[in-house]
């Protein structure tokens, strides 16, 4: 599993969002604006980017820290209900 992350080195959800897909095991290819990429560089992947993190997940685009945050939880409740029905059935 892979993830990029556009960040810049301040800033607070940058190193949340990092730690979260870490700690979820994915490969992590981060683009730091100002440390060999720019701010076109990442507009030029996200046209309407205003802030950072911009996380893309195996190719997917995810958006920032609260929108990976959402995307981690809505998997979790599918996996849940799944798991629920699973047992239902037995």
């Amino acid at each position: 599993m892979k993830a990029i992350v556009w960040s810049k080195t301040s800033c607070p959800y940058c190193v949340r969002a990092k730690a979260l897909l870490t700690q979820r095991g994915y490969e992590i290819d981060e683009r730091v604006i100002g440390n060999g990429f720019t701010k076109d560089q990442l507009l030029e992947e996200v046209p309407m980017a205003r802030t950072v993190p911009q996380i893309f997940l195996d190719g997917e685009y995810i958006g920032g820290h609260d929108d990976l945050v959402k995307h981690f939880e809505k998997n979790v409740v599918k996996t849940s209900v799944q798991q629920q029905w699973d047992i239902v059935q037995k």
